[in-house]
């Protein structure tokens, strides 16, 4: 019998970064590189001239020198796989841009080049009858973006190390590292890391300067695709938006701007809160200031929904009937005509009436239910949204008292004029006129302010650690002495409660509260089952990911109406999707990214050879 022993990391050479490398499509790597920052520059000019002959298709892609419509978001997806293929060749000064690496970002700003630009030419293709309605700019753009994919789809990507572990050896007493490239090389089976190039100190005017750029890039982003005018226009941002994303993710420049951010929280808050100011400014009328009031109501409800979800771990399922009985109790003394009590009083104490009222009936379903776990709960919460929608329904004086008017709801509620300031009048600010539902956008803001205050006030706090020690683990949490039940019991009250505030805000924007508004799921948000999805989507347990995961998920289907019969379905490829590619939200908190990760990290880790005989 031979004995066969496994080769110990002293006798196995380290393998250079370059053989440890691999892509999808065989060109050397330097021809792969010039191929995607080529077709990337070339993306950008190809932006620049006709894509057609008439200006039939939206947007009027018939001028040279000038982008329109389409055009636009294949210019910005081109210059960002310029910028990424520039940095992967080191070139001073875009370096920053790329703290995790440039590969992975090329790919998926030239997927998002391509994607759009192929989008663009087979919607003109169809709208038009055929390929020959293109310009030469429609092959210009088609040909560059499709050698920027193949370019960047050449270039390596990172394959983890598996040189074989010595049972005898610690694996941390030797290791190799490369400055030039970044690779860092442990012997005895670690795997192979590529390490982020560490980030320049900047002065703190700089950091700041830079989270204003930011802050200011989103408001254009947020502007931009909330205006778009034309469905085309819309399908195409969702391309640019998300792949552009996710590339920029990828490069790394999200966590390092995140990280700008934590060190001036303050700084970040504030100036998050005047770039959302400024959005009725960049509006002529109040057709898009419609859509910004409710998206601000509907994140503010996923930030509430937040507190019980992300931070406590409870899974309510009927959160929108908070929100209705807080715009049922403010209608009902706001001085509707259809109200039963004859009540007018000022908007202060209509919400309070509608944020107290919210908050008893969550203690009230909270109190006997709040022992249940899991699915249990869920289904008693779900249950609850019903009952609150069947009993608003019901009290129309044929099948119970006339409290709530039936489905015909509490109607024509009165605009606010708070201190002589009339928010259903039209007002000039500076030159910009302000239409009604700017008006309701601002105090929206400020319910916002308030909320986001309360979230990050409790989160920080002991109830906030003890919400988070039982949603990890509630036995645990229970045998060091948390009080399991009130502190599950405060998290649905206060969550019940902010959604009582909004709701007071929503029935003075709505001017009718009806039944109809407050269902678990329809097409058409709020309803409970959005409201969950953004607080997913956005990621739990954060204070900015239900606000974007609110806003992406009220804008979307508003703007996908189009699609009819198809925007459930659509909306749930699009959930499926994200939450196998990025379970943890668009926003993630660390811990949860971690976890969802952990598997990811396991698969990773290289095998280790053993001993064996024959």
């Amino acid at each position: 019998m031979t004995t066969q022993t496994a080769p110990t990391a002293a006798d196995t050479p380290i393998t250079p970064a370059a053989d440890r490398r691999a892509s999808f499509i065989g060109l050397p790597e330097n021809i792969a590189r010039a191929t995607a920052t080529g077709g990337g520059a070339l993306t950008v000019v190809s932006a620049f001239l006709a894509w057609t002959w008439t200006s039939a298709f939206p947007g009027d892609l018939t001028v040279y020198g000038y982008p329109g419509g389409l055009q636009w978001l294949v210019l910005v997806a081109g210059v960002l796989t310029t910028l990424f293929g520039l940095a992967s060749y080191g070139v001073k000064g875009l370096g920053w841009l790329v703290p995790a690496g440039a590969d992975a970002a090329i790919k998926l700003s030239a997927l998002a080049a391509f994607a759009t630009a192929w989008y663009t030419i087979g919607a003109i293709s169809f709208q038009l009858g055929g390929l020959v309605n293109l310009e030469p700019g429609g092959y210009v753009a088609a040909l560059a973006t499709l050698a920027a994919l193949i370019g960047a789809l050449a270039l390596p990507f990172d394959r983890p190390d598996t040189l074989p572990a010595d049972p005898e050896d610690s694996g941390l007493d030797q290791f190799k590292h490369n400055a030039s490239n970044g690779w860092t090389v442990f012997k005895g089976g670690f795997a192979a890391t590529r390490t982020p190039a560490p980030a320049r100190v900047l002065p703190a005017y700089a950091e700041i300067l830079i989270i204003t750029a930011v802050l200011a890039l989103g408001l254009l982003v947020f502007t931009y695709g909330i205006t778009t005018d034309y469905d085309e226009l819309f399908l195409g941002f969702l391309l640019t938006a998300g792949l552009g994303f996710a590339a920029i993710g990828k490069a790394g420049l999200i966590a390092r701007v995140s990280a700008l951010s934590a060190r001036h929280r303050n700084v970040t808050m504030v100036g998050a809160f005047v770039a959302a100011a400024a959005f009725p400014f960049t509006q002529s009328d109040d057709q898009y200031a419609t859509i910004g009031v409710n998206i601000l109501i509907f994140a503010t409800v996923a930030l509430g929904l937040n507190i019980v979800v992300g931070l406590a771990g409870l899974l309510d399922l009927g959160y929108v009937a908070f929100l209705g009985v807080g715009a049922y109790a403010a209608a009902m003394v706001s001085g509707s005509p259809s109200s039963p009590f004859g009540l007018h009083l000022p908007f202060w104490a209509a919400m309070l009436v509608g944020a107290v009222a919210s908050m008893i009936f969550g203690v009230l379903i909270g109190a006997p239910t709040l022992r249940l776990r899991g699915d249990y709960l869920a289904i008693v919460t779900l249950g609850f949204g019903e009952i609150f929608r069947i009993a608003v329904l019901n009290l129309d004086g044929i099948s119970g008292p006339d409290v709530t008017n039936g489905s015909a709801g509490i109607s024509a509620i009165p605009n606010l004029n708070i201190f002589g300031f009339d928010f259903g009048a039209e007002h000039s600010i500076g030159g910009f006129t302000l239409g009604r539902f700017a008006n309701y956008f601002f105090l929206m803001l400020l319910v916002t302010l308030v909320v986001v205050v309360v979230f990050r006030r409790s989160a920080e706090s002991r109830i906030g650690r003890a919400w988070v020690a039982i949603r990890e683990d509630e036995t645990a949490a229970l045998a060091m002495g948390i009080n399991g039940f009130r502190v599950k019991l405060i998290a649905f009250a206060l969550g019940a409660t902010l959604a009582g505030l909004a709701g007071a805000v929503q029935a003075h924007v709505t001017y009718t509260v009806t039944p109809e508004q407050y269902q678990f799921a329809h097409a058409i948000p709020p309803n409970s089952a959005f409201l969950l999805a953004a607080v997913v989507l956005g990621g739990m347990g954060t204070i900015s990911g239900p606000l974007i995961g609110g806003a992406l998920l009220f804008l979307i289907p508003n703007k996908l109406q189009f699609l009819s019969e198809l925007q459930l379905f659509a909306f749930g490829v699009a959930l499926i999707l994200l939450m196998r590619l990025r379970p943890e939200g668009l926003i993630a908190n660390r811990r949860n990214q971690l976890e969802f990760h952990e598997k990811d990290e396991k698969d990773d880790a290289p095998a280790t050879l053993t001993k064996a005989g024959a």
